[in-house]
């Protein structure tokens, strides 16, 4: 004899109706053609309730076993609170209790994105360090570009809400809608630009330095002589920026040999002007903000860059000895910035 089916939410939805009109179980198995047995049960495990539930005792973790817990957590970086406790051969913990002992130790962090080091690279940094010792930073503009989406980076959309209320709705588009290519400069405490990149302009030697003609030679030519003089450019070693082009188009502008600087491989970290990008950026991607058109983004970033006062320019630019001494002490690896 083949198993009946179980009750419909339908039919759940009537048996509270008919029990509300005061029908009996066994009418109501009659109105809705079902066993007497079947209805019974119904009604009778929805008077009892939901069962309490039995606290289990938490196993407790001694001193001995916290220790390794700390060694396995500094030693394995990324790994999950199970997979720590298992490197421990602690088991019987559950995640609550795994992932509250953690936080006193640890923080859940996300991968950092950098480009690769290897031994080159990193002597080429000391280098670099060593060269620019006893430069005088004040005097050297650092440049560089960046690129701003409509939707803004991945995972800043995140934050507190209240209980009760709905998150917002956020759109979704592939390659985050689009962007929009921003340069800038800063020097001492003195921001040069924003400038926007033209759309659809892809930035190669002859288009960087049309750019560069178009902008930066504008403020460029306002300055006085000795400061033309003293002043130092950097910029990265993009292939627009490194290319035999480029570096030909700054030499006829007076921007040549010890006024060049000259920078290391995958040195993002040096560059004050990105610590520019992230105050920028978390200003207009606040509190998980999107824009609609390129416009409007490109007008957030204008606004976002006019907010920066030059006390935190100057900061900035004042860190410079000490990035320095922090490669040289790091042996030419990554600095905290």
């Amino acid at each position: 004899m083949g198993q009946k089916k179980d009750l419909t939410g339908s039919e759940k939805s009537k048996i509270v109706r008919y029990l509300a009109e005061g029908c009996s179980s066994l009418k109501i198995a009659k109105l809705l053609k079902r066993d007497h047995r079947t209805i019974k049960r119904f009604i009778q495990n929805s008077q009892q309730g939901r069962k309490k539930r039995v606290e289990k005792p938490r196993r407790k973790i001694t001193a001995h076993e916290l220790r390794k817990v700390k060694r396995a957590a500094a030693k394995t970086p990324l790994a999950t609170s199970l997979a720590i406790f298992q490197s421990c051969n602690i088991t019987g913990v559950p995640k609550s209790t795994r992932c509250a002992i953690l936080r006193d130790m640890a923080k859940v962090r996300k991968a950092e994105r950098r480009p690769p080091l290897n031994k080159t690279h990193k002597l080429k940094r000391q280098d670099w360090a060593k060269k620019y010792l006893k430069t005088d930073f004040s005097k050297v503009l650092w440049t560089d570009e960046m690129r701003v989406s409509l939707d803004g980076p991945d995972g800043w959309a995140r934050g507190w809400i209240g209980k009760g209320q709905r998150a917002p709705v956020r759109l979704r588009r592939q390659q985050g809608g689009g962007g929009v290519l921003v340069w800038a400069g800063i020097i001492k405490d003195e921001l040069v630009g924003p400038f926007r990149v033209e759309d659809g302009v892809k930035l190669d030697s002859q288009s960087y330095c049309q750019f560069l003609e178009d902008t930066f030679k504008q403020w460029y030519r306002k300055k006085s002589a000795s400061f033309k003089k003293n002043m130092i450019f950097m910029q990265d070693n993009a292939p627009s920026h490194a290319s035999k082009y480029s570096t030909a188009w700054l030499a006829r502008k007076g921007i040549k040999e010890e006024k060049l600087m000259t920078w290391p491989p995958c040195s993002p970290d040096l560059n004050p002007i990105e610590n520019l990008w992230s105050i920028i950026k978390c200003e207009i991607y606040k509190e998980g903000k999107q824009y609609t058109s390129l416009n409007s983004v490109w007008e957030a970033v204008v606004a976002a860059a006019r907010n920066v006062d030059c006390e935190q320019i100057k900061t900035l630019t004042e860190s410079m000895d000490g990035r320095l001494l922090s490669v040289l002490a790091k042996k030419g690896g990554y600095i905290g910035r």
